[in-house]
């Protein structure tokens, strides 16, 4: 290792040569900080699509629970039974963490 930092070959390690070597050490450490970025960003960009896909596909499961009739439409009537008895309903509805689908489990505000 210090043979390659002395690249003049005079057996020292003048303050070019080290200053040289700590240019390249802090390349070295800002490229791999920047891969570790990218890398974090990615999967956080995977972990963002997932959940995405997830909720959006409970969220659909959800209104076809209610959807008795399969309308295509939610009635109250259908509503007002199904955050009384569904709990897969009442579940999601709860942990949604969007407050006007949080509205729907409370039924004498639906009336």
């Amino acid at each position: 290792a210090l043979a390659a930092m002395d690249t003049d070959h005079d057996g020292h390690i003048d303050l070019c040569e080290w200053e040289t070597c700590i240019e390249i050490a802090l390349q070295n450490k800002l490229a791999a900080r920047a891969a570790k970025r990218e890398l974090d960003a990615k999967n956080a960009a995977k972990e963002i699509a997932a959940f995405t896909s997830d909720f959006l596909n409970a969220a659909r499961k959800c209104f076809n629970l209610i959807d008795k009739d399969m309308s295509g439409t939610l009635e109250i009537d259908e509503i007002v039974q199904a955050v009384k008895t569904d709990q897969e309903v009442i579940s999601f509805l709860q942990n949604c963490g969007e407050e006007n689908l949080q509205f729907l489990l409370h039924p004498p505000r639906l009336q």
